[in-house]
């Protein structure tokens, strides 16, 4: 547990630089030299629950509070994440909470990005009014940026949570999915691919027609990760969206499940998305970084969706023809792609195709912060390596979503995310490989707006974990490759 500025019973100070080695629990904050019990507006604060994140709380006055995020278990650079609760509060308490110690200096906090709040009585999560927020480098803390904001408590019986941004936790994605398979749809098969480190589920999803699992069918499959940085909660939204889409009865989603075989890893980082870390696994690796050669100690979740993926690559009847791995931003707007550079102008064109139909479907993704590069520093990402190891018949993006916000063509203002809206992206980006795939005229009907989730039944065959192939309708695309198979899987073809 982290060491305290100050405690209830001692009143005794430690420095600023002191290590902060775990999150507060139930830390009463108390003025200095009050000797006395606790009383109504000495603020109680918590961060011990699942994907809490609160290291320690210094009391600077009556009204105002230093705050230090817990840093990445076993990693000390990353601190963005925050996730905590307050308590015994006064009717009209108003407080000033100062976020002190930033690892980043940019922040969409300069673009009037608030952090969330909710309560015991109003349990919708809301942003402060970005009035209330200032985002500042900060003599008193060695210069580092600050984030500060002001709030009133009006209901004294309530227990106040803020968070940088909406939460998505381990056990909301088991609820979820658990939901899914009660459901008995046949189109739908949850398996366990692996365990992390601490023995959490490594899930993955296969949404198609059964057909298309048969013994000797050709498959054209899709395989779309989320949450490797456990602190980039808007991509498990985005990723929900994409799975209610896929196992709804619109008629483009059954179209796409009688074409393409969706694989889908909706948390590739369970341990740190459990813990509340912003960025890192429970052992302190950044696995967007190991994908070369990933541990199946160290990093097992990604090392099991690797061998996967090699494994169908050198399966004939199989061709993984995208691979997409879902982020959120911290600096910029809008929902936009990273791709790769090829010196083959011909794919690199081809590879440009997919964000620009998206551009098209989504009014929040923007083309134009689309980007395609080779940098260094990416080159242990999933889709750098990917686009390295597979053939030109694959493509291996990035898609990332803003923390805060998107702004609308021919506009300025930015209108903030919702979670609802994070999940309308998703949804786009399904019904995109209609599009991609010209399967426009067989769809039934009118096409009508993409759903919400459903909650209809419907009936139930076995779903096999078996990769046979399935249907090949794409138009415009080239036939299967002519298969070299990997004899070293950690070796990128580059």
């Amino acid at each position: 547990m982290a060491e305290r500025s100050r405690t209830a019973e001692t009143g005794s100070a430690i420095r600023s630089d002191d290590i902060i080695a775990g999150n507060v629990s139930k830390y009463i904050v108390l003025p200095a030299g009050y000797c006395g019990q606790p009383k109504k507006g000495h603020l109680i604060f918590d961060a011990c629950f699942e994907s809490g994140n609160l290291g320690r709380v210094d009391h600077v006055t009556e009204f105002e509070y230093d705050l230090f995020i817990r840093p990445d278990t076993c990693n000390p650079r990353f601190r963005v994440w925050f996730n905590f609760t307050v308590e015994n509060v006064k009717e009209s308490q108003r407080v000033i909470f100062n976020v002190v110690n930033f690892s980043k200096t940019k922040s969409l906090y300069r673009d009037g990005m608030a952090p969330m709040v909710k309560s015991t009585s109003r349990p919708k999560w809301q942003r402060i009014p970005s009035k209330n927020v200032y985002y500042y480098r900060c003599p008193d803390h060695r210069k580092n940026y600050v984030m500060s904001f002001a709030f009133c408590f009006d209901r004294e019986d309530d227990t106040y949570q803020f968070a940088y941004c909406y939460p998505y936790t381990y056990t909301r994605l088991q609820h979820y999915l658990d939901n899914l398979q009660r459901r008995n749809m046949d189109y739908f098969c949850r398996e366990l691919l692996g365990l992390s480190v601490q023995k959490r589920r490594l899930d993955l999803l296969t949404i198609t027609s059964p057909a298309n699992l048969r013994p000797g069918a050709e498959q054209k499959v899709v395989f779309i990760t989320a949450r490797v940085h456990p602190g980039e909660t808007p991509s498990s939204f985005v990723c929900q969206g994409i799975i209610d889409f896929l196992v709804s009865h619109h008629p483009i989603a059954k179209v796409l499940r009688d074409h393409l075989v969706f694989k889908i890893a909706p948390m590739l980082n369970p341990d740190g998305v459990y813990l509340g870390n912003y960025r890192c696994s429970l052992m302190g690796f950044d696995l967007n970084r190991h994908w070369a050669n990933p541990s199946p100690w160290a990093h097992p979740t990604l090392h099991g969706v690797k061998e996967l993926i090699i494994d169908m690559y050198n399966n004939p009847k199989i061709n993984l023809e995208f691979y997409i791995d879902i982020h959120a931003h911290s600096t910029m707007m809008n929902g936009f792609m990273y791709g790769n550079i090829f010196e083959d102008e011909e794919r690199f064109q081809r590879q440009a195709v997919f964000p620009k139909l998206l551009c098209q479907n989504a009014e929040d993704f923007s083309y134009s912060s689309t980007s395609f590069n080779r940098d260094a520093v990416k080159a242990g990402t999933g889709r750098r390596f990917l686009g390295g190891l597979l053939n030109d018949t694959s493509y291996c993006y990035t898609l990332e979503v803003s923390f805060y916000s998107y702004v609308l063509g021919g506009t300025a203002a930015a209108v903030p995310y919702t979670e609802e809206a994070y999940m309308k992206l998703g949804r786009n980006v399904a019904r995109t490989f209609l599009d991609y795939y010209r399967l426009n005229s067989l769809v039934e009907g009118p096409l009508a707006p993409t759903p919400k989730t459903r909650k209809d039944n419907v009936p139930h065959s076995k779903c096999t974990a078996q990769r046979g192939p399935g249907n090949s309708h794409a138009a415009g695309k080239p036939n299967k490759r002519s298969q070299a198979h990997l004899k070293d899987p950690s070796v990128s073809k580059r």
